[in-house]
């Protein structure tokens, strides 16, 4: 069984990478092959394979077999463990903001 904090770290480690952010936002504009994938990239077709390989392991991308292309998609829902974790700083950094607001106005 796979933990909330496991799967977590795993979609952390997958976007830590700005390639394989490039490679999410590629895929916002929906399916693409590896090949339609690795031309965008200055680095091999295997380099871009073992990305591709850890964002699926992320559960971020879904890949299909089409014949003898394997066509990828972007699954954007492990996306909202960082945006709830980010939550939690936003709480953070308003109510550090309104505290400095209030202590400049005070000061005035």
């Amino acid at each position: 069984m796979v933990t909330n904090a496991v799967r977590q770290g795993a979609v952390f480690r997958a976007v830590a990478d700005p390639t394989r952010r490039e490679i999410l936002y590629l895929l916002r504009g929906g399916r693409l092959s590896v090949g339609e994938l690795a031309r965008n990239f200055r680095t091999s077709r295997p380099a871009v394979s073992k990305h591709l390989r850890l964002l699926r392991e992320a559960g971020l991308v879904r890949t299909h077999r089409r014949g003898v292309l394997r066509l990828c998609e972007l699954n954007a829902v492990p996306l909202r463990d960082i945006r709830d974790w980010l939550r939690e700083y936003e709480k953070f950094w308003t109510h550090n903001l309104y505290q400095l607001k209030r202590y400049v106005e005070e000061g005035q």
